[in-house]
């Protein structure tokens, strides 16, 4: 199984669109989204993090935040709405994140027992939604150093899906990913909670490896991060030979797709135009000019500006 990592300002809606319009992966999930929010008087700043496409792939959607009754409450919601599953995020290491006691910050053990609430809460939330969609944790290998009983704590407590970053938090992305501490994990889980899903994740390169990884260490499947920024037809079969058959046309083509797609889901500016730039390193590279390209687009403030310039480019 290889799925497609949340990945903030990232891994929204169109891009997803995009991805399975390339090669799709067997998962989705959303960008994390805040439980507080969505269950305050700022909910409209956050629902464009829930659109749900219907491109085929199952989307799970990641939320984060501290108050069990908000996950109780969010999670009712999300199964009404149609995603395949809901993720619980216990590995974001952003400070001002952790410092609220909030993600990575469950790993310490003076927080585990508020997960475990939060845990319960979002369960009963999918049960009383009348659904049975799956509860999943995406977390890391520790706070400060590995911590495998953090792992085994979540195993006992009946996940349904475990991804691990193969890094601590404090490590970050610093060091290389540490696979035979995930294979520990895996091999803990077959132990203790053989029905739960064990997913690796940190830094893949290539479906290959990806595949390689899975069954070598004996996964479930792996999650792929910022792989996908190298191809977008990462998921395919022989996907370096399909992008490197691309033509600068084509890869701009491709850009002007997502920011037509981009525009068309958030037609009254309920995302700002500034993070979907980032994926002109998706498309502009590769081929003569890329690089001038990439340097107007990254002057401008709007789709419609994007796209002129991209349109005057295939003349």
């Amino acid at each position: 199984m290889l799925i497609l990592a949340p990945m903030y300002d990232v891994t929204d809606t169109t891009f997803r669109q995009v991805v399975a319009a390339c090669a799709p992966p067997d998962m989705f999930f959303t960008e994390f989204v805040n439980v507080e929010g969505l269950q305050s008087a700022g909910r409209p700043r956050l629902e464009h993090f829930l659109k749900l496409e219907d491109t085929g792939v199952p989307v799970v959607a990641q939320i984060w935040g501290k108050n069990p009754d908000n996950y109780y409450q969010t999670a009712k919601e999300l199964a009404e709405l149609g995603f395949a599953g809901i993720d619980i995020n216990t590995g974001c290491p952003d400070k001002t994140i952790v410092k609220n006691g909030c993600c990575s910050a469950f790993i310490k053990q003076e927080n585990r027992e508020n997960f475990a609430q939060i845990l319960a809460a979002t369960k009963h939330g999918v049960k009383d939604s009348g659904s049975n969609i799956p509860v999943s944790v995406k977390t890391r290998l520790g706070f400060n150093e590995t911590d495998f009983g953090w792992h085994e704590f979540l195993l006992k407590l009946g996940v349904d899906m475990l991804t691990i970053h193969g890094r601590t938090r404090k490590e970050m992305s610093k060091v290389p990913v540490r696979w035979d501490e995930i294979e520990h994990i895996r091999k803990l889980r077959d132990a203790v909670a053989p029905q739960t899903k064990i997913i690796g994740n940190g830094d893949v390169s290539g479906r290959a490896e990806a595949l390689e990884l899975q069954a070598r260490y004996g996964l479930d499947g792996i999650m792929i991060g910022r792989g996908i920024f190298t191809n977008p037809y990462f998921f395919a079969e022989n996907a370096e030979d399909i992008w490197a058959s691309k033509t600068s046309a084509d890869k701009i083509a491709l850009y002007i797709k997502h920011l037509e797609l981009y525009r068309s889901n958030y037609p009254n500016g309920e995302r700002k135009f500034d993070p979907v730039k980032k994926f002109m390193k998706v498309y502009l590279s590769g081929f003569d000019g890329a690089s001038e390209l990439r340097a107007q687009i990254a002057n401008i403030h709007s789709c419609e500006q994007a796209i002129e310039i991209l349109r005057n480019s295939l003349e």
